[in-house]
């Protein structure tokens, strides 16, 4: 059997007037993440680590933010769409591990509703996925809550 690692990152902006949406979970705050799409953070990594894992690029190279289409676009609908790419690269999806890391909100309560999700819309099941969350002690961009950052590793497999 062959097994491949991927990584994922991805920073974006805490900004006013936009909703937090964080694996898909609208989150009560009053500030949102700036971006092309819902700026879903979480989702963005986790997309970026199973298309490396595939060799596949990245969600850049899939889903421009100077294509019109994508603007506003849920980023769960991209994750659906990187699942296919993944399923037609015949790779099964052993697990994925995330890291959220934001100075508030905290958001140890929305994480079973985060991993239900991405369970779902990977078709694996929620012991398959995991989340944490963590700041950064008030040090840097994330400390003074200016931005929000997510990290993510996945194991594939064929």
């Amino acid at each position: 059997m062959e097994s491949r690692v991927g990584t994922g990152f991805d920073v974006h902006q805490l900004t006013e007037g936009r909703p937090l949406i964080l694996g898909g979970v609208e989150i009560p705050f009053e500030k949102g993440l700036l971006g092309h799409s819902d700026a879903d953070v979480l989702v963005h990594a986790l997309m970026d680590a199973l298309l490396g894992a595939a060799a596949l690029g990245d969600i850049g190279g899939h889903f421009p933010d100077t294509d019109p289409a994508y603007k506003g676009v849920s980023s769960m609908k991209l994750l659906e769409k990187v699942k296919k790419l993944i399923d037609e690269e015949f790779y099964g999806i052993s697990n994925v591990d995330i890291t959220v890391m934001a100075q508030r909100p905290k958001i140890k309560s929305y994480i079973n509703d985060m991993r239900k999700n991405i369970a779902r819309t990977l078709e694996i099941e929620e012991s398959r996925v995991n989340i944490k969350g963590t700041t950064t002690e008030k040090l840097g961009f994330v400390g003074r809550e200016e931005g929000i950052a997510a990290q993510a590793v996945c194991l594939l497999y064929r």
